[in-house]
């Protein structure tokens, strides 16, 4: 084995270690990112669980996230009725970045997971 061999061979499970700390460290601030946009903008009526069960959800009918039909959707679809609105929910597109959006939806996608 070559002098270059070697040292790659040992520099081969950090590159891996950084990798994996990279990957992992994205989802968890866009997630962070998204929790923090979610509560400020959606939480009122969406709950803090996305169930739409809260007295202003209820009044404005907001949809369910983890419902059979609102989970069908793409993350472009949510992000264009965040962009534009619906029914009663009010466009969103002047009030948050398209980075903020991604991140909400991201942080909405979680919420049927718990």
């Amino acid at each position: 084995m070559t002098n270059r061999a070697k040292w790659l061979a040992k520099l081969a499970p950090w590159a891996a270690v950084l990798a994996a700390a990279c990957v992992t460290s994205v989802p968890a601030h866009a997630q962070d990112a998204g929790e923090k946009v979610y509560k400020a903008k959606c939480a009122m009526c969406h709950g803090a669980d996305g169930a739409g069960a809260t007295p202003a959800g209820k009044g404005t009918k907001a949809r369910d996230f983890c419902s059979d039909e609102v989970k069908k959707e793409s993350d472009e679809d949510w992000s264009l009725i965040i962009v534009k609105g619906k029914n009663k929910m009010p466009a969103y597109d002047k009030k948050i970045t398209e980075a903020e959006i991604k991140d909400v939806v991201a942080y909405i996608r979680t919420l049927c997971k718990k």
